[in-house]
């Protein structure tokens, strides 16, 4: 059976206060109905400064999720490692993975916008190692031991639920995230299909003499918006997905490697391309798929055609 997700980002290009607050509460109604229906993964991600509000605290996203749930995974993929003061992440985490009895899982990227450290105030320079502090700190904090932090001795409580710690993957499309896994033992999450970089980790890891696995995309993953009516659904929609696929086009240079890259400029380029697709409950059942994402609130979409994809979604998983 392939595993399930509901991606939440809560962009809103024409929000308001009222419009973001319905929808931010519709989210959490969607991921407590996702819960209720057997969806393995509510999933979220860390963006700053975007004009059309995208979703800047994951975190605290998830915790609201955790809140409204009970056995319901919160993937957060990904956070932007080196924009988070290590210590205070450590805490955090802990306070999400103990509240949700071990539900959290997180990325660790480093994320590809220079204006989002500009924001910061962080050098983009030190991100590679700004990373390598954070992911080594937060290992050392959840040991609930005193350890040597910043040329003073730390120690950091509550511990989490999860032992030894939280599910943390590093993230990213890069050998240098690969090394940085493989040497801190850590599992390896590669933000697109890349079997090339896959082997280096594994290589890496017998280098270091550390364990861990990889958590590779595969090599199609398309966001999914369920639908009586596709042709409907992209007239009357499809704007709304061409608007996160311009988006994520904007921020990303050839160097960037991505599950999600669309070239496209136009809806019908975008339907024809097949990264965003809206399929029928029958044509949902019938693909064969290691994960689906369904992504109901997409670009902005109407609350109440999200939630109608959603539903159509975990109704075709019931059959």
């Amino acid at each position: 059976m392939a595993f399930t997700v509901v991606r939440f980002n809560l962009v809103d290009p024409a929000a308001t206060p009222d419009s973001l607050s319905a929808r931010y509460r519709a989210a959490l109604e969607m991921a407590a109905y996702a819960d209720l229906h057997g969806v393995d993964t509510v999933q979220t991600e860390e963006h700053h400064g975007a004009a059309d509000s995208w979703l800047p605290s994951p975190f605290v996203f998830a915790g609201s999720v955790f809140g409204a749930t009970n056995r319901i995974a919160v993937t957060v993929s990904a956070i932007i490692g080196p924009l988070h003061d290590p210590l205070r992440l450590a805490e955090d985490m802990a306070v999400l993975d103990l509240l949700s009895g071990g539900r959290l899982v997180t990325v660790a990227g480093i994320g590809y916008r220079p204006e989002e450290y500009e924001q910061a105030g962080v050098e983009w320079g030190r991100r590679g190692r700004l990373q390598d502090e954070l992911l080594e700190t937060l290992l050392q904090a959840w040991t609930g031991e005193p350890f040597p932090y910043r040329g003073r001795t730390v120690q950091v409580t509550p511990r989490p639920y999860t032992q030894p710690h939280p599910l943390l993957l590093v993230g990213g499309s890069s050998r240098a995230a690969a090394r940085r896994a493989a040497r801190l033992g850590l599992p390896f999450f590669p933000s697109a299909h890349l079997p090339e970089l896959e082997a280096y980790y594994h290589e890496q890891r017998a280098v270091h003499g550390t364990e861990g696995f990889c958590m590779m995309p595969a090599a199609e993953t398309p966001l999914l918006h369920v639908s009586e009516d596709p042709d409907r659904t992209w007239a009357e929609y499809g704007q709304h997905f061409l608007h996160e696929a311009r988006t994520y086009a904007s921020w990303q240079s050839k160097d960037i490697r991505s599950a999600v890259r669309s070239a496209a400029t136009t809806v019908a380029q975008l339907r024809d391309e097949g990264v965003y697709r809206v399929v029928t409950p029958q044509q949902l059942t019938a693909l064969e798929a290691d994960s689906l994402v369904l992504h109901p609130l997409c670009g902005g979409m109407p609350v109440e055609e999200g939630w109608r994809s959603l539903r159509l979604f975990c109704d075709a998983l019931a059959r």
